[in-house]
């Protein structure tokens, strides 16, 4: 198996001194100036629960399987398919103001074997720091890091945030974590979609709602970009139906990437609906892409990446900020 490793780190944070008695915690740091992240010990691995729940018909929100405590913090969970393994975890933190934008708070997780009522299992628990990221145009932004979820159950993160008048105020999100991640992930076989493409359509109206179409995006299926046996990254989303807090302009982005790496990089986009030229802003009469359940995929945007022997080595649940994909994408390509 090739090496598999968040390259979150590559600055030097100094040591965060963190006090708490059988909770998680999250500590922000105020500064302006963004400190080294250092990523766990673990690589991120997961193993994949096979196929959908259900059939899909549409991408309406569906109802969280997350909860949050809270009296002035809001949080929103970007990365709620969760299976044992090291995972990118990502949440949006907002309150009455707007958007908080701590350049970096701390994570650590628990594990709760006898419900929440109930004190977790301080052994299990684990910490990781997670860097905030702007998206494009300002408006929405998301703090991610890798963590470790070592068994299937119900687990907590929550944070003590600074306000402005010098307190603190705690925020939880309270979440199950299952035995297999419902989607494809890291250490397994890309499926070899056949994927449409602009050859196969002759129209690139047919393969993207979104309106900036990138033509390199259509030029392989992801069979075909696999049989090329170089690094591929992969997008699944809509372009333009991105309206939750946590998706952004995925294939815009991917768009800025294929430029940066050329030749060394193979790039695909696959809309979440087989039928854009026919939707014209009505989501009623979208049908969703087959593929999707070819990738066990429910929520409204993912990117993923393979190496050159057709394995995942990051998947990215909702969106991908552009400086996560390029530490992703420069590991894979030094993978060979």
């Amino acid at each position: 198996m090739p090496a598999l490793a968040r390259m979150i780190s590559r600055l030097k944070l100094a040591p965060l001194v963190f006090v708490g008695l059988l909770t998680i915690a999250l500590v922000a740091c105020s500064s302006d100036e963004l400190p080294e992240v250092k990523p766990p010990d673990s690589r991120q691995t997961s193993v994949q629960e096979s196929g959908l729940p259900n059939a899909l018909s549409s991408f309406a929100e569906p109802e969280p399987r997350w909860t949050v405590v809270s009296d002035e913090i809001n949080l929103e969970l970007a990365t709620p398919d969760l299976g044992v393994g090291v995972q990118r975890f990502g949440i949006v933190l907002s309150d009455d103001s707007g958007l908080i934008k701590f350049p970096i708070v701390k994570l650590t997780s628990n594990y709760y074997p006898d419900g929440y009522d109930n004190d977790p299992i301080p052994e299990i628990s684990t910490s990781g720091l997670a860097r905030f990221y702007l998206f494009p145009f300002g408006t929405r932004g998301i703090h991610s890091t890798d963590l470790q979820f070592d068994r299937a159950g119900l687990w907590s993160v929550s944070a003590d945030i600074p306000r402005p008048d010098g307190t603190t105020e705690h925020v939880e999100v309270r979440f199950p974590v299952a035995e297999k991640a419902q989607s494809v992930t890291v250490g397994q076989n890309a499926p070899a979609s056949e994927s449409r493409t602009l050859e196969s359509t002759g129209d690139i109206a047919k393969l993207t709602t979104g309106s900036q179409r990138d033509a390199g995006l259509y030029e392989y299926s992801i069979a075909e970009a696999l049989q090329r046996e170089k690094p591929l990254l992969i997008v699944f989303a809509s372009p333009a139906f991105c309206t939750n807090a946590v998706c952004g302009p995925q294939v815009e982005i991917a768009s800025e990437l294929r430029e940066i790496y050329g030749d060394q990089v193979d790039f695909v986009h696959v809309d979440l609906y087989s039928n854009p030229h026919e939707i014209q802003g009505d989501l009623s009469k979208a049908r969703l892409t087959p593929i999707l359940e070819e990738w066990g995929l429910s929520s409204q945007e993912w990117t993923f990446i393979v190496d050159s022997n057709g394995i995942v080595t990051y998947r990215f649940e909702n969106f991908a900020p552009k400086p996560e994909l390029i530490e992703a994408l420069d590991e894979t390509v030094a993978m060979g």
